[in-house]
């Protein structure tokens, strides 16, 4: 007869079906859990329509999200990824990044179809229609649904959709960004691929304009270029951790902005464009937390989105965290930009 072996092997825990649920989170704000086979999750508050977690499949989260976050409107959550629209910071007349992420969002019970994977089955449906308050700040009517999906294989996607819904015939034009806060160990052990050997306007050198010649984007001073032409696709690469964040969006022509230390780096219609902000004195922010954050944010800044009554844009992030093998300081870019 066969022994057994002690201590006994431990099991694989039996994956679990996805499921979407409602909860409270801090403060009392309404929230839903989106919860995959294989352990990933994520949660989004209605409050904002933002995004304020994502796990892996061992719990460990994956967005940055300030330790002095005031989840208490009308103020904005830090960290996440908040939803910037009709306003991306302060490219126009509304407060910054517009209201949006200061709103009540409602789930969306019967969405129109999202052309989107089929595979997530875990997603929640809200929506955001224009209020009376708004009104009185931004003359237009809207619908904006946004769905936020939790693949099998922990991916996450967001899919917004606007539509222009004015019956006075008037088109309306807004700018937009999914301003999202990866979780880094450390930002001098990032750095960031895809934007190797492209042409860039230094602002430090009297905007003299100069090609790119490291392998990657390293954090180690002050910083402040545009990059012109940059990708669809972009990674970001945690040395310490040795996770990549791959990030991927369509019909968002720029990528936002990153975030180092009390550095922004703002990624333009194809463009990236570093500028300064300091983050010490952001009351929602504590002092030391800048050395593990950083923001690439796919946005639609240059060249605003205009809609004709009727009319409807769509705009999508997917964001997925693989494991990287960092060797001798190198990365095989192709290994994690194709596909």
């Amino acid at each position: 007869m066969a022994t057994a072996s002690w201590p006994p092997t431990p099991r694989s825990p039996r994956p679990q079906a996805p499921s979407v649920e409602r909860a409270k989170g801090p403060s009392g704000l309404d929230k839903v859990v989106l919860r995959e086979a294989r352990g990933f999750s994520a949660e989004v508050h209605l409050y904002g329509g933002q995004v304020t977690s994502w796990k892996n499949d061992r719990g460990d989260e994956l967005l940055f999200v300030s330790s002095k976050a005031t989840f208490k409107p009308p103020k904005a959550i830090r960290g996440g990824i908040p939803i910037c629209f009709p306003q991306f910071g302060t490219h126009g007349i509304l407060e910054k990044h517009g209201f949006a992420r200061n709103r009540f969002w409602a789930i969306d019970d019967n969405p129109p179809p999202f052309p989107t994977s089929t595979a997530a089955k875990a997603f929640v449906d809200l929506i955001l229609k224009t209020s009376e308050e708004d009104l009185k700040i931004w003359p237009h009517s809207f619908e904006f649904r946004l769905r936020v999906a939790l693949g099998p294989g922990g991916d996450l996607a967001l899919t917004s959709r606007i539509r222009n819904t004015n019956t006075d015939g008037r088109p309306f034009s807004f700018t937009f960004a999914y301003h999202t806060y990866f979780s880094v160990s450390d930002i001098s052990e990032v750095r960031i691929e895809g934007l190797e050997t492209l042409d860039y306007i230094d602002c430090l050198r009297g905007k003299e304009r100069s090609t790119e010649q490291g392998d990657a984007i390293v954090f180690e001073s002050e910083v402040d270029k545009i990059y012109l032409d940059a990708p669809a696709k972009i990674a970001i690469i945690d040395h310490e951790k040795k996770r990549t964040f791959v990030l991927r969006k369509d019909g968002l022509p720029d990528a936002g902005k990153l975030i180092y230390h009390s550095n922004f780096l703002l990624l333009k219609n194809m463009i990236v464009d570093l500028c300064i902000q300091l983050t010490k004195n952001m009351q929602d922010f504590g002092d030391e937390e800048y050395k593990h954050m950083l923001c690439v944010e796919p946005a639609a800044v240059e060249k605003p989105i205009t809609l004709k009554p009727g009319e409807e844009w769509k705009g999508k992030m997917d964001l997925s965290a693989v494991p990287s093998s960092y060797c001798s300081g190198q990365l095989d870019p192709n290994k994690v930009l194709q596909g």
